[in-house]
């Protein structure tokens, strides 16, 4: 019942998309497919990603207050978590608002993938909408020259070095630590630098076998993100808090 709930009201509409796009196009080129669908794709889910980068926004300015009160009340565990409670409800914000936006994408980025998984390999197209043109094979070939269907190892490592760019602009500077009783406060920080060089590391290596037609899709995923984090940071306070 789920699979079947999934596939009526993701992957079926995605995918059927993508067909339409194909067959709308006068050039049969996938790079421009996956262009025109990333493009569409970032502005259904633009309310939802906004809202993350602006709450991690705010925490990132945040982060020399949040560090100052967990070294003074080291050793206070419930007088630090009223004091971090204040500041959010002072600043407005819910620690876990980035959290949600995030996990009401999952479903859809999963169904992106199952498209360009199936969509870019198989030989047959099935779920096609009656009234949408079904022609039995995408011709996978961007720009003449790439074939999305296989992977390729530079998709894959242009992909890993946007995933920095974009992580790296989101990642608060923290003050050094200064005594060894701090050392497990800033356990978070040293998780998240981890997380900076790991996280690129594993689009590489998913990237490297994958159908580089995904590859391409997270790298403009990832590029516009990064655009639009860019925009957010730039953001002059005043102009954030009339909103």
């Amino acid at each position: 019942m789920i699979s079947y709930l999934f596939n009526l009201i993701f992957y079926q509409p995605i995918l059927n998309l993508l067909v339409l796009t194909y067959n709308i196009i006068p050039i049969k080129d996938m790079g421009l497919v996956i262009i025109i669908l990333t493009i569409i794709f970032k502005l259904i889910l633009y309310p939802f990603s906004q809202k993350t980068i602006e709450a991690q926004k705010k925490l990132k300015y945040l982060q020399p207050k949040i560090d100052a009160i967990k070294e003074k009340y080291k050793n206070e565990k419930e007088k630090q978590a009223l004091e971090m409670m204040n500041i959010y409800k002072e600043n407005k914000i819910n620690p876990f608002s980035s959290c949600l936006p995030l996990l009401i994408q999952i479903p859809f980025l999963i169904a992106v993938y199952r498209v360009f998984n199936t969509g870019l390999t198989s030989e047959n197209l099935f779920g096609i909408y009656s009234f949408i043109f079904n022609p039995g094979h995408l011709n996978t070939l961007a720009f003449g020259i790439i074939d999305l269907a296989k992977p390729q190892w530079m998709l894959a490592v242009i992909a890993g070095v946007a995933q920095f760019w974009q992580s790296k602009m989101m990642i608060a500077k923290r003050p050094e630590i200064k005594n060894k009783d701090s050392e497990d406060e800033d356990m978070a920080a040293i998780m998240s630098k981890q997380m900076l060089y790991m996280m690129p590391i594993i689009t590489i290596v998913i990237g490297f076998n994958l159908p580089s037609g995904l590859v391409f899709y997270w790298l403009l995923i990832t590029i516009f993100t990064g655009l639009q984090q860019l925009l957010v940071m730039k953001k002059p306070e005043k102009q954030e808090k009339s909103n």
